[in-house]
């Protein structure tokens, strides 16, 4: 089936190239989006090119963005932008991510210590030092600097492990770190943009924390409750389900008291007041998502295709709203994409060298420190509501990082075969 997309993609491409030369609007834009769409299905057929699939979806989400920007921000009457859409879909990014963690990745560092703080220091060190100077360098208008600052802040994602695995890295190792690195995320991302986007744009370091903590911790913890009821025994399942019982008692009660909270002048008494009740909604679905695994357990796989499906929407939707932009600047950024990429993993290499580290763990801490969470940015920029300057970074980082990490790992799987 799929050979049959890749030669629609040609077919439809011509289509679009002769739209185009007779400059016969609809043909060409129409037939350019359904050939990306076509030809991210029909790479599939080629075996050196199966993974870069999701790559060509994200690549089709920006080609869909930049021709019909207008129609991919308003669907049906919906803005596509809504700060609590982005949230939500954000959120079940995170969530699906998290159901491929479990609690036992947060002490691998027993095993990896050395190399864990090795990667953290490179993380949270190198990659914002490294998006401010290109910031800075490039002349960049300030929100749109502050969104390369911000994906250089912030944590690493699945596609560090999904890459380790393939160059045959140590695994552990990477799955470590970005668990512990996603859980220390509302700290030390927010303290990055604190110091460094900062000088751009004015950072509120509470609000900022807090929407870190809603955007990464609320579905961590989710994940980890159906972790804990999948893989521990009956002593830890009826205490997470009296945490349940609790946890809807208090949404319940919550409805009463939304209307005291929001009249209060503390900012900070209604922030924590919001928390409390996303960590509560985040237990409660944590057990139900267990309750709908145990009749359908093929749903936790799936559940990363939901995450590749909300990136793909941020990128599409971030690429739309800042079309002009992107149009304007979109050659430097994506230079400055790769500089901020290439450096990554250098450093983050020869960095885990001098310390000792084997090559092997050099290789993976160099995934990790140049590999971002761009879901995390986007979701970060839209909850700012700044998706068309701060989110532009991440929808250009994206899939450079994709493309340059899946070269990388197969180089070095490649090697290591001979």
């Amino acid at each position: 089936m799929r050979k049959y997309f890749l030669w629609a993609s040609l077919v439809l491409f011509a289509v679009s190239a002769f739209g185009g030369l007779w400059q016969i609007e609809v043909p060409w834009k129409l037939a350019l989006i359904l050939g990306c769409s076509s030809l991210a299905i029909g790479v599939g057929h080629l075996k050196k090119m199966e993974g870069y699939q999701y790559t060509f979806w994200i690549m089709a989400a920006v080609v869909a963005g930049l021709v019909y920007p207008d129609f991919f921000l308003n669907v049906g009457g919906v803005d596509l932008r809504n700060k609590w859409l982005i949230l939500i879909i954000v959120q079940l990014v995170m969530f699906g991510m998290g159901t491929q963690m479990g609690l036992k990745d947060f002490t691998g560092i027993r095993k990896s210590g050395k190399g864990v703080l090795v990667a953290l220091l490179g993380q949270f060190t190198i990659m914002p030092l490294l998006g401010f100077t290109i910031a800075k360098t490039f002349g960049f208008d300030a929100e749109v600097a502050a969104g390369i600052v911000l994906i250089g802040s912030c944590s690493s994602g699945l596609a560090s492990n999904v890459m380790t695995y393939i160059a045959k890295g140590d695994l552990v190792l990477s799955v470590t770190v970005t668990a512990i690195s996603t859980l220390t995320a509302p700290i030390m991302t927010t303290f990055l943009m604190k110091m460094f986007a900062g000088t751009f744009i004015e950072i509120d370091f509470f609000d900022m924390m807090m929407q870190i903590v809603k955007i990464v911790l609320v579905p961590l913890l989710a994940a980890m409750v159906h972790d804990m009821l999948k893989n521990y025994g009956p002593g830890t399942r009826k205490k997470i389900g009296y945490a349940t019982i609790i946890s809807m008692a208090w949404l319940m009660a919550a409805l009463f008291l939304a209307d005291f909270f929001a009249g209060l002048e503390s900012k900070t008494a209604a922030s924590i007041f919001e928390i409390v009740n996303f960590l509560c909604g985040a237990i409660a679905i944590g057990y139900l998502y267990n309750l709908l695994y145990r009749g359908y357990a093929k749903i936790d796989v799936l559940m990363p295709y939901f995450s590749m499906f909300g990136i793909v929407y941020f990128t599409l939707v971030t690429t739309a709203a800042g079309r002009d932009h992107l149009l304007e600047i979109g050659g430097l950024l994506f230079l400055a994409a790769v500089l901020h990429n290439g450096a990554g993993y250098f450093f983050g290499y020869w960095l885990s060298r001098s310390t000792g580290l084997d090559r092997k763990q050099s290789q993976t801490i160099a995934f990790e420190v140049g590999l971002q969470n761009g879901g995390m940015a986007s979701g970060l920029a839209g909850a700012m509501g700044k998706l068309a300057t701060l989110g532009l970074a991440a929808a250009v980082f994206s899939p450079w990082m994709n493309i340059s990490g899946s070269l990388l790992a197969n180089y070095w799987r490649k090697k290591d075969n001979r």
